[in-house]
């Protein structure tokens, strides 16, 4: 009689049809995972959110000091008629009144230009309440500005501003800013420029396979 024969090994590479796993349910995973979430929680981002609204917003005291410094004159004259003062711009054909706009729009812009980059470089992940904090922080700081820039600029009653620089004298007007849409320059230079920054520059989430998928990239055949 002959020994019954053993049965082969099986072989020690697995088709693909065995080497298929299911993939591991949301969250599961361990640390290193697909399906693992990071970036901080909700809390954490309004926090930063709020922290990053208060700074941009404080950087319209340095927009409000660099618009009064920067943005044009319009000069204006006080004279006599009849006894009373009356006063009337000295250059009825300049421009120097939207200069004064422009100067703060362009300000804010680049004012929209430096906040959106040093968010993305402290935050390259962004998010929802950060872009909120960007927009609402330039439309504060812009309104700072503007009410800094008036505060240091010249005297707003131009009359009695008339009268103690005396008939004929030519003096400043008041800094005002008349194209209120300028006060939008700001968020909208900061925030155009961080969706730009997150687009070209910011992370890239992991592409999850599909259910199903084998190793290979292919379903396997039943």
């Amino acid at each position: 009689m002959t020994a019954p024969l053993t049965p082969p090994p099986p072989p020690s590479d697995p088709s693909p049809h065995q080497a298929w796993q299911a993939p591991p349910p949301y969250g599961a995973g361990g640390p290193g995972s697909l399906y693992e979430q990071d970036g901080p929680g909700m809390k954490t981002e309004l926090r930063e959110a709020a922290v990053i609204t208060v700074a941009v917003a404080l950087g319209g005291l340095l927009l409000g000091v660099l618009w009064w410094w920067l943005a044009p004159h319009v000069p204006l004259v006080g004279d006599v008629v009849e006894k009373r003062w009356i006063v009337y711009l000295k250059d009825t054909e300049g421009e120097q009144a939207v200069g004064v706009d422009g100067t703060f729009a362009l300000l804010g812009l680049a004012f929209g230009v430096v906040s959106a980059v040093v968010v993305f470089l402290l935050r390259r992940r962004g998010g929802v309440p950060l872009v909120v904090a960007l927009g609402v922080g330039g439309l504060l700081g812009s309104l700072l500005a503007w009410r800094v820039g008036v505060w240091l600029g010249p005297a707003q009653d131009v009359l009695a501003h008339a009268k103690s620089v005396g008939k004929g004298v030519t003096f400043s007007a008041p800094l005002k800013l008349g194209a209120k849409g300028a006060l939008l320059a700001w968020s909208l230079g900061a925030l155009l420029v961080h969706l730009g920054l997150t687009g070209l520059f910011g992370p890239r989430d992991p592409e999850v396979p599909a259910y199903g998928a084998g190793p290979y990239g292919a379903k396997p055949q039943a």
